[in-house]
């Protein structure tokens, strides 16, 4: 697993509906404002990339220090998972973002979820965890 990695689904507002730590690394006091932080910058980077090609896939879109910003862009909703993270594990990254994916179509499928609202299911939060483990 990556030791650091901070995952987040943006909905097409660009409000955050779901953000979680799945990193190993020892949590600093100001990591976390720090990393929503990268990855609030890279979303104007991430929306002009996704207007050029018709992948998914993003794959690194923005670098700080030695973090990587990697994106995934819906194409039903435009709605963008991003990764922050330090490893190099391409194919991983892949397959999460696509797992993630298919989780939060199954998401928008309950008709007690109204789109665009925050994800509070701890059953979807235990299953990213659990996909952030098996690829990063």
């Amino acid at each position: 697993m990556a030791t650091t990695a901070c995952f987040i689904i943006v909905s097409r507002n660009d409000i955050p509906i779901y953000e979680a730590e799945v990193g190993s690394a020892a949590k600093r006091e100001d990591a976390a404002q720090l990393h929503q932080f990268i990855l609030h910058a890279a979303l104007d980077i991430v929306q002009d990339l996704a207007w050029t090609t018709s992948a998914m896939y993003l794959k690194a879109v923005d670098r700080f220090n030695d973090l990587v910003v990697s994106a995934y862009v819906t194409a039903d909703t435009h709605t963008r998972l991003m990764l922050l993270h330090d490893s190099r594990n391409d194919d991983g990254i892949k397959s999460f973002f696509q797992e993630v994916h298919e989780l939060y179509i199954k998401t928008l499928l309950n008709p007690t979820y109204l789109p665009g609202s925050r994800i509070t299911s701890s059953h979807f939060d235990t299953k990213v965890r659990a996909l952030a483990r098996k690829y990063l």
